[in-house]
């Protein structure tokens, strides 16, 4: 089976981690810092805070922008369900924003009406996470921009979008947001085989939560006094979390990120020839923005109703039985049987309904060969014509 995405481990990586594993940490030692820094001088980020998994660092960054019970959280519905989820473990109350059909991200259009209602109903959000869906960043400087004007924080959700740009700046220099998140997932762009990592350029965030991802304690610096305290006094500040990364994956992460434009480019070709071979199908490629180079995380296609009889699911079950792991991203959140328990309902978010109703993942990675893409190529055209 081919799959729709899998990583690429190298000789330098296997090393990386033995060296590691051969050394005096295996938790919390020198990788982990030594990662962040690496990941924050490619970004353009003055801070990086690393995390067990894409899901905690999005946790981190919503109690960082002290979202809590009451307050609310706006997102797209075509994501992974943990962009929402997160902010509901903070006690928030989630809502979305429906998607431009051509990208699949957020639709600055449709936020902005909806922030316009939400002022009146005093209803507005505290925080808005626009998803960079598939690699893709959004239209951030619109987003920005309504950010000023109603007063909410901006939380990328960029897991799919590390080494994609925007406005020729690389996804996570946080430009025009107040944190950005990547999840290093072995499907994803560079893997430390389950990880995450907040991006900022406030120090005030970095410090929240760097102490939230280790239980809310912090060493103490200043000397104490009394039998009962030394060297080894720390204190417990808040109630935080074990969300610490270790050395092993960070040892890992460092090395995949010395090849990260190359996965990049790799991953452009493969997009390129897709481009290239399938125009003339009843599909719906992926979309553009003038502003932004993606990082290609998947390839998402998209059936024409008004050009095939073929169903989705036909072409599904049709690509499965020639060997081509394809995949579907993303079911909306708000369709979820949890979020359907919320009031959601059928209909509310028709653009992101509309997509998910017709899309189809295509494997995409920097080893998917030529024969095997041209297989994937081949088996589309015989299934549509």
């Amino acid at each position: 089976m081919i799959p729709y995405g899998r990583q690429d481990i190298s000789q330098s990586d296997i090393d990386a981690v033995i060296e590691t594993l051969r050394g005096d940490w295996l938790t919390q030692g020198p990788a982990v810092p030594a990662f962040e820094r690496d990941v924050g001088r490619y970004c353009q980020a003055s801070y990086a805070v690393a995390a067990n998994s894409g899901t905690s660092a999005l946790h981190l960054a919503y109690l960082a922008a002290d979202l809590g019970p009451g307050d609310r959280l706006w997102t797209t519905p075509i994501t992974f369900v943990a962009t929402a989820n997160a902010a509901r473990y903070c006690g928030a109350v989630v809502d979305f924003v429906d998607i431009d059909p051509v990208t699949g991200n957020m639709d600055p259009a449709a936020l902005e009406r909806k922030l316009a209602h939400a002022k009146q109903e005093g209803t507005l959000p505290k925080v808005v996470t626009p998803v960079h869906f598939a690699g893709l960043s959004c239209a951030m400087k619109p987003i920005a921009e309504l950010a000023s004007q109603y007063g909410f924080c901006i939380v990328e959700d960029a897991c799919h979008a590390l080494g994609g740009r925007y406005e020729s700046d690389p996804v996570g220099c946080c430009t025009y947001s107040d944190m950005t998140v990547f999840s290093f997932h072995p499907v994803k762009i560079a893997t430390t085989g389950e990880g995450g990592m907040v991006m900022t350029q406030r120090e005030e965030l970095r410090q929240r939560m760097v102490q939230l991802c280790s239980h809310g304690i912090t060493k103490v610096r200043e000397q104490m006094t009394g039998d009962h305290h030394g060297p080894w006094y720390y204190q417990q500040h808040e109630l935080g979390f074990n969300y610490r990364l270790t050395d092993l994956q960070a040892a890992l992460g460092s090395s995949q990120l010395k090849r990260l434009d190359y996965f990049i480019s790799e991953r452009i070709k493969r997009a390129k020839i897709y481009d290239r071979e399938l125009t003339s199908l009843p599909l719906t490629l992926p979309g553009r923005l003038d502003s932004a180079q993606s990082a290609w995380h998947i390839y998402v296609i998209r059936l024409r109703p008004d050009q095939t009889k073929v169903t989705r699911l036909a072409l599904f079950k049709q690509l499965r039985e020639a060997g081509i792991g394809v995949n579907v991203h993303y079911i909306p959140v708000h369709t979820q049987p949890d979020y359907r328990r919320l009031g959601f309902q059928d209909g509310d978010f028709p653009e992101a309904e509309r997509f998910y109703a017709q899309a189809i993942t295509l494997p995409l990675y920097p080893t998917l060969s030529e024969v095997d893409q041209n297989h994937v190529i081949k088996s589309l055209r015989r299934a549509l014509s």
